[in-house]
């Protein structure tokens, strides 16, 4: 079955710990991180989505799967090896050369916490082909990172079936999560493609009924 990382990106403020309570009783799998640094992309949120973790760390044990769209890979990573995430993704996009990309791998691995690479829409994913044996991840953007709300780019799909063909063709064990757009109209899409983790921000966060809409998006037909 798939499972389900919540993006906490639109939660309000003022109902966070609510809204982080009610998400966890409605069986999200993971509370998915979104940190931006008004560099890499255009949105700055360094400072909410540390308050959102401290918040998250105190009500929730549920893993944390932290999505890195910086430019300053290691000082994020740093920042959130405190709260002991089960994953930590970073972007090909943000380094400079494979060097760079290794240090990286090996830095999130020393300090127990599982490896992603995360890819936008425009990169190709041939780019990453070289650091599967040594991740655990890959995220594949199907809008371009930013900020939530957007529809999915049709084409990411086809990214998605590429990849899922390569890990099987070559025996490898990676997830494959998806970001971007992702509904309960095109989650099924996504699943036979061979995404096993789905992020879902605005579909759930703005339904009204956490659980209901979390288990239609699990639900495969």
């Amino acid at each position: 079955m798939v499972e389900i990382s919540t993006s906490v990106l639109s939660v309000k403020e003022e109902e966070a710990v609510k809204t982080f309570y009610n998400l966890e009783t409605a069986k999200t799998d993971y509370f998915h991180i979104d940190v931006m640094d008004g560099k890499f992309v255009k949105q700055n949120t360094i400072e909410k989505m540390q308050t959102y973790t401290n918040v998250i760390k105190q009500i929730s044990n549920l893993p944390l799967d932290v999505h890195l769209m910086v430019e300053d890979v290691e000082a994020n990573i740093d920042a959130y090896l405190p709260y002991e995430p089960n994953l930590i993704t970073f972007h090909i996009e943000a380094c400079k050369d494979k060097q760079e990309v290794l240090k990286h791998i090996q830095y999130i691995k020393e300090n127990n916490a599982k490896v992603g690479i995360a890819i936008k829409p425009n990169t190709s994913i041939e780019e990453i082909y070289e650091y599967l044996p040594l991740i655990h991840l890959v995220l594949v953007m199907t809008v371009e990172p930013g900020y939530g709300g957007q529809k999915l780019i049709p084409e990411t799909i086809q990214k998605v079936k590429q990849l899922r063909e390569y890990i099987n063709e070559n025996n490898l064990q990676i997830d494959i999560e998806v970001d971007g757009g992702i509904n309960i109209e095109n989650k099924e899409e996504l699943k036979h493609t061979g995404a096993n983790i789905l992020v879902v921000g605005s579909a759930i966060i703005n339904s009204d009924n956490y659980k209901d809409t979390i288990k239609k998006i699990k639900e495969t037909i």
